[in-house]
């Protein structure tokens, strides 16, 4: 049994009881299959969630964004088996009501359009069409009738999103809303539709029912209400007769970064600190809490009554289970990558880019595909001699999967430590957590029994010598060499010298390669003192990043001494800078050392040498198929190690 003694103490919260401390935040997971949408969030009460709380639309979209709906009785079914999986896997089920106000419907069949209190825009939005009184009142209706319908499908409590950004919270803002009527002018006005839909509530579900409210407790844009302001909100609804605040910060339009990987576990904790001393009603808090032994002190030093949870419960459904058995070295962490949002939202001000797509994790092949037969893990039906080459991420999931099983599983690693190109990825800044993952994966290889042969080369003779079943081949990429003229002076190094040392770098740095790795390198060197340029040929830079990680790392940039060219191709090196050619006219760049940051190539030697000459079946899995990231590594990884 863990130590974790208030983490796993319950707690009664209105008129029901939670088992423990953590809470299952709603979450997009853009799967529109009723089945796949129940199986997501059964997993998370089944993993040892308190409470679950399901994202469910109280207004006819107009559109269907890869959420449920509760708009209407045909939703019902549905809903009825929500609640019922979640209750029988053991949590107390809850139901968000969640609205957009981009997603605006009259009426069934009318188009959609974007409301607002008033017309003033969020950033990159077009100016939304302020809400009538009659239409603002019939919002306030069907969120009633939505509550009255959770209740009657045997939801245990209602939530109401009233943050980051979403219709009612631009309502309860001193910045977009300036409207002179009831609904607009002080604070108490701008609460009025808040207050009107938790009345509705009240009354069509019921007093005797529990209620919980997920708000910004402090906006973080210039003119928006503040944290000073947010206690003043929290009073407000627990006088309106919220029993659980579920604090937030910002809105998706922050310019702050709140979720990134740069951002310290537990930053915002503050705000929910100061809400619980003004406040009787338990309080969660959130964001950045992927760790159980910090989610204990937070409740330990009286900061919160509840730890939130969505990334982490994505990354690992089971994490509360294994934190309460003291299976900590299990607990798959959450990277704070992004990747997930990425994949749900996409570059959601880019009408080319997909949206909605399911929702998937970096670290977790199976999330978002629980009810996909290629992701779901069974005994192996015959136990086969496997042999992995190469210890990086995709080679270790492999042995991972695989092993779990019942497979005898050898890796083979040439160097001498498991990690791959993980070992150098965590050295940039604010990579830490990947660090976290990379030790996952090691502890979880060896805890399963997989042999592992460090600084051993598998080749023909190996393959004769230990006679596999079944060969898997994560050999990895290698840096390509870019036809550059000067590529061989001595002052040109790769990104993994500039990262590890292994060559001396000068105190002007010029960058050949604007993506991801371009740009971590020119920020840890910028950091060592280094005079640093980034070169990159086409007109953006970091394009191979999802964008809610982007917009943080380009403020980073922007507010460095780091120097962006772009559309400027290096066509020459040489021993003191570089020669770029940009809008038909070249241009010379002094410097001491050029890095290279072009990207790689998949390394299959091994599969080349072996091709023809093996009579075992054979695989390649990561970056020795294609280049890219760990996400996708992960997930070919484990279909092929679940299909062995």
């Amino acid at each position: 049994m863990t130590a974790l003694k208030n983490l796993f103490q319950p707690i009664k919260v209105g008129r029901v009881e939670l088992k423990n401390r953590i809470v299952c935040l709603a979450m997009g997971t853009g799967l529109t299959d009723n089945e796949a949408v129940i199986r997501f969030y059964s997993e998370r009460a089944r993993g040892g969630a308190a409470i679950v709380f399901v994202p469910l639309f109280p207004i006819d979209p107009g559109i269907r964004m890869g959420m449920p709906g509760i708009w209407d009785d045909e939703f019902m079914p549905f809903l009825r088996e929500m609640a019922r999986s979640l209750k029988a896997h053991g949590a107390v089920a809850g139901a968000q009501l969640f609205f957009m106000n981009e997603l605006y419907t009259r009426e069934k069949g009318a188009p959609t359009e974007m409301v607002g209190p008033s017309s003033i825009p969020k950033p990159l939005w077009p100016p939304p069409r302020p809400l009538t009184v009659e239409e603002i009142e019939s919002i306030v209706e069907r969120y009633g009738e939505a509550a009255r319908r959770a209740r009657e499908a045997g939801f245990d409590v209602v939530e109401f999103h009233f943050g980051i950004g979403y219709l009612v919270c631009m309502f309860m803002s001193p910045y977009f809303n300036n409207r002179t009527d009831a609904y607009g002018g002080s604070l108490e006005k701008r609460m009025k539709l808040p207050l009107d839909i938790i009345a509705c509530a009240k009354k069509k579900a019921g007093e005797d029912y529990t209620y919980s409210c997920r708000f910004s407790a402090d906006e973080l844009i210039d003119g928006g209400h503040t944290l000073e302001d947010g206690l003043k909100v929290a009073q407000i609804l627990e006088s309106a007769g919220i029993h659980l605040l579920n604090v937030q910060c910002g809105w998706h339009e922050s310019p702050v970064a709140m979720i990134q990987m740069s951002v310290p576990r537990g930053a915002w904790v503050y705000m929910a600190e100061r809400i619980k001393k003004v406040v009787r009603v338990p309080v969660v808090t959130a964001y950045r809490i992927n760790d159980p032994f910090l989610a204990e002190e937070i409740l330990a030093r009286g900061k919160a009554d509840l730890i939130g949870m969505a990334r982490a419960l994505i990354a690992d459904p089971e994490l509360p289970n294994k934190a309460r058995e003291g299976r900590f070295d299990d607990i798959r962490p959450c990277t704070a990558c992004c990747y997930c949002l990425d994949q749900v939202h996409g570059e959601i001000h880019d009408a080319s880019s997909p949206l909605n797509r399911p929702v998937a994790c970096a670290v977790n092949a199976q999330a978002g595909h629980e009810t996909k037969e290629e992701y779901i893990l069974k005994p192996a039906k015959k136990v086969k001699k496997v042999a992995v080459v190469g210890g990086g991420p995709a080679g270790m999931e492999v042995a991972r999967v695989a092993a779990l099983r019942g497979h005898r599983v050898t890796l083979y690693e040439k160097e001498k430590k498991l990690g791959g190109l993980l070992n150098i990825a965590i050295i940039p800044p604010y990579k830490e957590e990947l660090d976290n993952f990379l030790n996952y994966l090691i502890g979880q290889v060896k805890k399963l029994g997989v042999k592992v042969k460090l600084g051993e080369e598998f080749t023909e003779a190996t393959l004769r010598k230990d006679k596999p079943d079944v060969v898997v081949l994560a050999t990895g990429r290698t840096p390509p060499a870019p036809e550059i003229p000067g590529i061989e002076n001595e002052n040109v190094i790769t990104f993994v010298d500039a990262l590890t040392g292994g060559k001396e770098v000068g105190y002007r740095v010029l960058i050949v390669g604007g993506g991801k790795i371009g740009c971590e390198v020119a920020e840890f060197l910028s950091r060592r003192g280094k005079q640093v340029t980034v070169f990159e040929k086409l007109p953006k830079v970091i394009r191979d990043i999802g964008p809610t990680t982007r917009f943080s790392v380009m403020m980073r940039l922007r507010a460095s001494s780091i120097k962006l060219e772009t559309n400027a191709r290096v066509v020459r090196i040489f021993e003191n800078g570089l020669e770029v050619e940009r809008d038909g006219s070249r241009q010379l760049f002094k410097g001491d050392t050029v890095v290279l940051a072009t990207g790689s190539r998949p390394n299959d030697k091994l599969a080349r040498e072996l091709e023809g000459k093996i009579s075992v079946p054979l695989y390649r899995v990561g970056d020795c198929v294609e280049p890219r990231w760990v996400a996708e590594a992960i997930d070919e990884a484990f279909r092929v190690a679940a299909a062995l």
